[in-house]
């Protein structure tokens, strides 16, 4: 009896002890060419690399991540669908939709944090602004002519721009986009004048010289533009809004699974090639266990709960 009952525990192990035997699907719930994309493709592309196997990524896009994250959920939890969940997905949605059509602890399982990344407020270079004062200032005399573009309801460009507009009193339109590519070309073309993006997506625009930078939005600065202030620092004391990104899978998905695919993700992000490729995106490693994700995101439920509501940030 006893060596039945230790067959039995080993058998979902032994049964596991192969994966993965084929083809992996990764679903990006989001447009190509954004931050999220750009972070994904990199990770997976190691990823297979170390799993020997190829990763198909798909994007699907829409309804604030919910049409992407809600084809994980649906998939098959045998380990051969993974997704990205980040910010928006995971934490913010409960609070800014009315209706989310998903529990991220019932229907979900974490995998690992990923990278977080440094976000930037880039203006168009004909605005007459050079710094976050003078922005500021400008909006104050022009109370809603500024536009703020974003690559859609509920991400950090919205919400951060909701949050800049509560403490510094100013008067700006958010525009949301479908991606933040469409985002960024309009602001470059002065359709928008400016914008809350995500480092991976903007930063090759600001070093081309194609959109001015004021400030990271972040606590502290980014390594890849050392120079440039964060918003704190350059006036407005307190301000922070940064964006993670993680990997999830669907809820019951064997546990030696998750133990493989989070080891392999942390191993992955320890490679040098792809770090320095991350870190010139404006990217940190983040990495870690999946209790230390829901232990991170359990923190920021509350945090950007509270930014929807003092800003009166709508999903419409």
């Amino acid at each position: 009896m006893r060596r039945l009952f230790i067959a039995a525990l080993a058998a979902p192990l032994l049964a596991w002890g192969a994966y993965p035997e084929k083809p992996i699907r990764f679903v990006i719930p989001s447009a190509p060419g954004g931050s999220p994309d750009v972070l994904m493709r990199i990770l997976t592309q190691q990823l297979s690399q170390q799993m020997k196997v190829a990763f198909v990524v798909e994007n699907k896009p829409g309804a604030s991540y919910v049409l992407g994250t809600m084809d994980i959920v649906k998939s098959a939890p045998d380990g051969y669908t993974l997704g990205y969940g980040n910010i928006v997905s995971l934490a913010i949605n409960r609070s800014l939709l009315p209706n989310v059509p998903y529990d991220v602890e019932r229907d979900l399982t974490l995998v690992s944090n990923c990278v977080q990344v440094f976000n930037f407020l880039a203006v168009n270079n004909n605005l007459p602004v050079r710094t976050v004062a003078e922005l500021i200032d400008y909006a104050k005399k022009n109370p809603g002519k500024l536009t703020n573009g974003s690559s859609g309801n509920g991400t950090t460009g919205h919400l951060g721009g909701e949050l800049f507009k509560s403490m510094t009193g100013v008067d700006m339109v958010h525009v949301p986009y479908k991606g933040a590519q469409p985002a960024l070309a309009d602001v470059i073309a002065g359709q928008c004048q400016l914008m809350f993006a995500t480092s991976a997506s903007v930063i090759p625009y600001i070093k081309a010289g194609r959109l001015r930078a004021l400030a990271v939005t972040t606590a502290k600065r980014s390594p890849s533009l050392p120079d440039l202030p964060t918003v704190a620092e350059a006036g407005v004391p307190g301000f922070e809004a940064i964006t993670w990104h993680g990997v999830v899978v669907p809820s019951a998905t064997p546990f030696p699974v998750i133990e493989r695919l989070n080891r392999a993700i942390n191993s992955a992000l320890r490679q040098k090639d792809l770090s320095e490729r991350l870190t010139n995106l404006g990217a940190e490693i983040a990495g870690g266990t999946p209790q230390e994700f829901a232990d991170y995101i359990a923190r920021e439920i509350p945090k950007w709960a509270k930014v929807v509501k003092d800003s009166g940030a709508r999903a419409e």
